[in-house]
């Protein structure tokens, strides 16, 4: 039954994602279809059903839509142009400085809106007119803003960790908060190398320089905006509060912040909601059926049978971790993160499991693969908003993102081979 049950699951669930179906439809579709060959239809609507309601009642689930009404707020609050501002002191004179800047915001950015949507749209709206002003190609410029955009979504805050903290069972969400700083600065500085070959080779200009009380202004400018991590991470680390608590706080210091930098408008602030609203109605959407999936993968021994396979096949933690990684990054390419996360990790984590690797370790790797597809066509929610705001074509952006493509494999084979990179942080922290 577990052969017959995995080709039905699939074939319906890959026939309705090409039919151009949506991701949470095709994944109830197929599970539902699948659950038709082991209950009777009755039986088969109410579970499903029953278990799309009970999958949302989660007290952790609540920190996604806060953190995504942060971060609109965040991208309507003035916050990115002092994050700007900073990044440009931080990246110097070296050459392709505003390059460098646009790296540095968007890891600054992209942390704090824990979106690599909204940092590609809101750092990108800013710089591509500057970069193009001084000399640099549009197409490369975007190319530099869409390989850097995921790296917040790996520095936390990050909703994606908080769904792979609750689909593997509980995993530490502090752990996987200080596990995503180094794998997602690595990512940076990666991006970052790249940039500066490039931009030696073509002659890219270098950025005034500024001195150091224009530098001092700039940082004690942003010193509020940067504050939201250490309040946020402080008080989950140390217990002062839990994550969904922590997101709430974040939403409270955004519209703080906001109205500090005189930025914030009432006028906005329904439009704010509705685009939370629909965002956070996608993502909970994809999870209620995915805990129709989650009941299908239990009844009929899927994972067990795909963990079998694959062990049967080498039971090296090199191959199989090889294979992993290619596996995750095709898959990412045309799924979203986070229904990846929630098809995947019940496959995944029992396999890593059985040669010990650690769940932080694996949630790292599996979130920086995805991230990869979140840059790479022909679904990538940041390669997207990277090309509309830079005024270029997806077609256009590819082959100059080739180069970062290459940069980000190597962090990403270091992530997955070196656990030390992922857990040294928690570790440290005693986590």
């Amino acid at each position: 039954m577990t052969l017959t049950a995995g080709i039905i699951l699939l074939a319906v669930f890959f026939i309705l994602l090409f039919a151009g179906v949506p991701i949470a439809i095709s994944i109830a579709g197929a599970s539902i279809a699948t659950m038709l060959i082991i209950f009777p239809f009755d039986v088969a609507v109410f579970t499903s059903a029953q278990k799309m309601v009970t999958g949302l009642d989660s007290f952790a689930l609540l920190a996604v839509p806060f953190f995504v009404l942060s971060g609109i707020i965040m991208n309507n609050g003035g916050i990115a142009i002092r994050l700007i501002n900073l990044a440009k002191v931080l990246a110097g004179r070296t050459p392709g400085s505003l390059d460098h800047t646009n790296v540095i915001g968007n890891m600054l950015f992209g942390s704090i809106s824990g979106s690599s949507v909204a940092a590609a749209a809101a750092i990108g709206q800013v710089m591509a007119p500057l970069q193009e002003k001084d000399g640099y190609d549009r197409t490369y410029s975007a190319a530099v803003n869409i390989a850097s955009a995921p790296t917040g979504l790996l520095i936390p805050p990050s909703g994606l960790l908080i769904i792979y903290s609750l689909v593997s069972g509980g995993t530490s969400v502090a752990a996987l908060f200080m596990a995503g700083y180094i794998p997602g600065i690595l990512w940076g500085l990666s991006t970052m190398v790249v940039a500066y070959f490039i931009a030696k080779k073509k002659k890219y200009p270098i950025t005034n320089k500024v001195t150091f009380k224009q530098g001092l202004k700039v940082f004690l400018d942003a010193i509020p905006s940067l504050l939201l991590i250490f309040i946020v991470l402080g008080g989950i680390i140390y217990g002062v509060f839990t994550a969904t608590e922590g997101a709430a706080i974040a939403v409270a210091y955004s519209v703080i912040l906001s109205i500090f930098y005189k930025s914030f408008s009432l006028k906005k602030l329904p439009a704010m909601l509705l685009e939370t609203v629909e965002m956070t109605a996608v993502i909970m959407l994809v999870i209620a059926t995915s805990t129709i999936l989650s009941i299908v993968m239990s009844f009929t021994g899927i994972p067990e049978a795909i963990s079998n396979g694959v062990l049967g096949l080498t039971d090296n933690p090199i191959i199989i971790l090889l294979m992993m990684n290619i596996i995750l990054l095709i898959i990412g390419t045309f799924i979203d993160l986070a229904p990846a996360v929630l098809i995947f990790t019940p496959i995944f984590l029992p396999i890593v499991s059985s040669f010990g690797m650690d769940p932080v370790h694996f949630g790292i790797m599996m979130a920086f693969n995805l991230c990869i597809g979140n840059i790479t066509p022909p679904v990538g929610g940041a390669l997207f908003a990277g090309c509309s705001v830079g005024k270029v074509s997806i077609e256009q952006v590819t082959k100059p993102l080739f180069p970062f493509y290459g940069a980000i494999t190597i962090v990403l084979l270091l992530v997955t081979y070196i656990p030390e990179v992922s857990l040294f942080l928690p570790k440290l922290f005693g986590l």
